[in-house]
């Protein structure tokens, strides 16, 4: 009897910024990745001292949400808006708390700031685009 494959390595953390260029409030930080093999983007800002990283997908209609490469909060910095539907979410969880999509989410991305700098930790389903 022959030993089962063993399971993929884990993708180590990938650098993602400095910590320094994610201000409070501020510009996020776009990246590419693939979700099951297909190409998405991720971001990841700076809310209430702490970097929250999602895929740039509003969770009514799958479209980006940036009205502008970056900018993903409304005037007053305290909503993640889609600028194509108008749904806010929660910088905090992700979650639609007002238009079209409410009790759904954005999907989170696991991101962590150490040593100043921002990382994202790939999953099973989510992978570094290479060469992207």
């Amino acid at each position: 009897m022959t030993a089962p494959d063993p399971a993929p390595a884990p993708h180590p953390p990938e650098r993602l910024c400095a910590a320094a260029d994610l201000e409070d409030g501020g510009l996020a930080h776009v990246f590419d990745l693939l979700e099951y093999g297909q190409p998405v983007r991720g971001f990841v800002l700076r809310f209430d001292g702490k970097p929250v990283g999602y895929i740039n997908r509003c969770a009514h209609v799958p479209t980006e949400m940036d009205w502008q490469e970056g900018r993903f909060l409304d005037d007053d910095r305290r909503w993640i808006i889609c600028s194509i539907h108008g749904a806010a979410y929660e910088p905090r969880n992700g979650q639609c708390v007002g238009g079209p999509c409410v009790g759904k989410r954005l999907k989170p991305l696991r991101v962590e700031e150490r040593d100043g700098e921002v990382y994202w930790y790939p999953q099973a389903e989510l992978a570094p685009a290479f060469g992207a």
